[in-house]
């Protein structure tokens, strides 16, 4: 399971390379950017740039903004904001419903032998033991065994239920078979599914990215272009031309009305946390 100074020394090790004093001051400027914990905020390297940024959004006003903007600033890093909030996309591939009352969407079906679960993301599995496919809750999937969150935000659900679980993501409508895991790089076009807004596509515009939720922190996460709106939340990050899954949605800002950003959990780090396989 990631921890935050795992995520420091990464940080620190993309920003060597420069200069004598750039190389100097990257490790302060690492643990200055992993010290920001204001909800509505972002941070992570621009590969564009190679340079650390930071994100806040509209609620980050008053003394939080000032204070990280001064923290970005100490850090050399770029300061940006964008429109929206920064949240978690709980409200539901096709939707999960669990027995809080929340729905997500269904990440991805996974097996370890013959045992069989999916993965969606752990913000959901943390509010709810057992899953339906239903609002009415009169049809079982399966029950919760596993979530992380925050730090991560992956959940896992064993099937218990005699529904049908292909592996499969779901394209509103149709099926789009998956053939197994892969890992996210910079420009890869990409789209997502989720219950809420159906299948959007975009690209890939950085890795290993921190957010600030409410909730807490979630590290190690891919950015994307795709606009995503609650209930998407748990969905996959898929590359339609392969039927490879490369993450499941934590959240993001903006809407698909305007547009947004989003960001995934990376889905090999879930299927090596639990020892399981695609399909």
């Amino acid at each position: 399971m990631r921890r935050l100074p795992i995520v420091v020394l990464v940080l620190a090790t993309l920003l060597l390379g420069g200069s004598p004093a750039a190389n100097a001051a990257a490790p302060d400027a690492a643990a200055a950017l992993a010290g920001i914990r204001t909800p509505g905020t972002a941070w992570g390297v621009d590969p564009a740039t190679g340079r650390p940024t930071v994100t806040v959004d509209d609620s980050v006003t008053g003394a939080d903004l000032a204070a990280v903007r001064a923290t970005a600033a100490r850090a050399g890093a770029v300061f940006r904001h964008e429109p929206g909030r920064l949240r978690i996309l709980i409200a539901g591939g096709q939707a999960v419903h669990g027995s809080g009352g929340g729905r997500c969407s269904l990440g991805a079906n996974v097996r370890s032998g013959s045992t069989y679960y999916f993965v969606t993301a752990g913000h959901c599995t943390a509010t709810a033991a057992t899953w339906y496919a239903d609002a009415a809750h009169s049809t079982a999937i399966g029950s919760r065994v596993g979530s992380s969150f925050p730090a991560n935000d992956y959940g896992l659900v064993r099937y218990t239920g005699r529904i049908a679980h292909p592996s499969a993501v779901y394209t509103h409508p149709g099926l789009l078979t998956v053939y197994g895991a892969g890992t996210a790089y910079v420009g890869q076009a990409v789209c997502r599914s989720g219950a809420t807004t159906g299948v959007r596509c975009g690209q890939v515009t950085a890795l290993n990215q921190t957010v600030n939720y409410a909730q807490g922190s979630v590290s190690g996460l891919i950015r994307t272009n795709i606009c995503a709106e609650p209930g998407d939340s748990g969905g996959p990050l898929y590359v339609a031309a392969t039927g490879t899954i490369i993450g499941i949605l934590s959240g993001g800002s903006g809407n698909c009305t305007t547009g947004g950003t989003t960001y995934y959990q990376p889905i090999t780090e879930v299927l090596a946390a639990y020892g399981l396989t695609i399909p």
